[in-house]
């Protein structure tokens, strides 16, 4: 069962929700936020460390020009925690609750709209409340991205446990990729609002259906 052409526009925000919360759970899991560079204190090799939301891991380079992996977990009752992380963890958890719930709401009003359960005009708009929620989620985003944005212009750092052999205060640090995909699915959030906001039905047109073989 095919739905006509002005459903397509809810349909391609149902895509761009699905890709931007899937992308969003990604960056969440990503150890790459900050990129810190140092010499290890204990070993006294090149380290690059990779301080994300949830984790951090070094990775030291021996003779053989192998990589060696560590990864330390903390969360959010960790003291050490800086405050721009745990707002970041907020941030990260509540957009990707409403990104979630958006999407659910998209696919009840497309039922209900295939079923004839609800009448489409150019006032009513059942897909609204999703795109409000994307957009709250996509803002959400923007803002956990600024925050580490911030932090890594400034060049804070974080006092780590000696256990994780992680300085406070790495010699340099850089953006790292798990930044990016917050920044990209937050876009795709912003977009897939703006479309299931702005899209309507023809006034009182109701929906038809046709079948394929």
């Amino acid at each position: 069962m095919l739905i006509k052409n002005h459903c397509n526009s809810q349909m391609g925000g149902f895509a761009l929700t699905t890709v931007a919360w899937i992308i969003c759970c990604i960056s969440i899991g990503l150890p790459q936020w900050h990129v810190w560079h140092f010499q290890d204190p204990v070993a006294f090799k090149a380290t690059t460390a990779f301080v994300g939301m949830w984790r951090v891991c070094t990775f030291q380079y021996d003779d053989n020009f192998s990589n060696i992996k560590i990864c330390h977990q903390y969360n959010y009752h960790d003291t050490f925690i800086p405050l721009d992380i745990r707002v970041t963890q907020q941030l990260l958890l509540a957009a990707s609750f409403l990104g979630l719930i958006g999407k659910v709401i998209i696919i009840i009003s497309l039922w209900n709209v295939c079923r004839g359960r609800v009448r489409t005009n150019s006032i009513f708009n059942p897909f609204g409340l999703s795109g409000i929620l994307n957009i709250i989620a996509s803002s959400f985003l923007f803002l956990a991205v600024l925050f580490n944005y911030v932090s890594i212009i400034l060049q804070e750092g974080i006092v780590f446990p000696r256990s994780f052999n992680v300085p406070s205060q790495p010699d340099t640090q850089e953006i790292g990729s798990a930044m990016a995909s917050a920044m990209t699915a937050a876009v795709f959030f912003l977009l897939s609002g703006t479309i299931l906001l702005t899209s309507n039905f023809p006034a009182d047109k109701p929906l038809r259906f046709k079948y394929s073989k």
